[in-house]
Parts: C-alpha cells; structure tokens; sequence
C-alpha cells in the first residue's frame, strides 16, 4: 500500500502523521486490496480541510472530505468517516460472496 500525506500551509509534526498512518494500517483489517491513500491536509477559510483519498483494486475510490477548526478534531472525524465507509464496503464485498438460499441443496432422507 502507497502512502502519501500532503501538508498545505500548515506545519505536520511528526506525533500528527503517526497517528494517521496508524489509521491506515488499521484500514488493512477491512481485506479489500487497497492500493493508494492519499492524505491532503490544508487550511481554508472556515479551518482545516482533511482529505481521505483511498484507492482500492477493482472498486470507485472512497473520498472522504472533513473541514474543522482544530487539525487534529478534522482528523478524528475523517478516519471515523473513512472507517465506517470501508467497513460498509467489505460488508458489501462479504454479503455479495456469500451463499444464497437458492444455491443450498436439499438432502433427502
């Protein structure tokens, strides 16, 4: 997996950028080939924009867009947003592997 994490006009330090590539590793636990993660992270006008860009194997990529006055609120609420549409995803992914009512067989006694 690519990680790749972007600061625009605001300082990273080091404890910031550790907690979100553990975010990311705890995004493996989903199972679903994810290929890239961006990380963009700017200031605007209404605070600070956090922007999840993970692209998985044979899926759309998940975006996740997060504005917040304080950086690290705008993180939090991102990774939760992140993690909770890829947990949506495998469980899509899981469902739709599973067996259906019609491919069950009938045994005869």
């Amino acid at each position: 997996m690519n990680v790749q994490v972007h600061a625009k006009g605001l300082v990273l330090h080091a404890n910031t950028r550790a907690h979100i590539e553990a975010a990311i590793e705890s995004f493996k636990k989903y199972s679903l080939d994810i290929t890239t993660v961006h990380v963009n992270l700017q200031t605007e006008k209404k605070g600070v924009l956090v922007e999840f860009d993970i692209h998985i194997a044979h899926a759309q990529p998940v975006v996740i867009n997060q504005v917040d006055d304080d950086l690290d609120t705008a993180i939090d609420l991102a990774i939760d947003r992140a993690t909770k549409a890829l947990h949506r995803l495998h469980e899509k992914v899981v469902s739709h592997n599973a067996t259906s009512i019609k491919e069950i067989e009938v045994v005869a006694d």
